[in-house]
């Protein structure tokens, strides 16, 4: 599971990706971090889009943006 503590911010209202999971943005950066590279990769990990799926395209746009953001050699 890529849950960590520092995905529980305290006094911070959690920004939920997947509400039938209730997986929260954080916990998708810390699945990226962990090496998820896809949104199966994020759902096998955390449950976000397993369901109604409604999720699965707000989580391809914060793995594009991880992407974007990631240096290239």
């Amino acid at each position: 599971m890529c849950l960590t503590y520092g995905s529980l911010q305290r006094g911070r209202t959690p920004v939920y990706v997947c509400l039938c999971r209730a997986v929260t943005e954080n916990e998708v950066h810390d699945c990226i971090s962990a090496g998820a590279r896809s949104a199966r990769q994020i759902r096998d990990a955390t449950g976000a889009g397993g369901d109604c799926a409604s999720c699965v395209r707000k989580i391809c746009a914060i793995l594009k943006r991880s992407e974007d953001l990631m240096p290239t050699a």
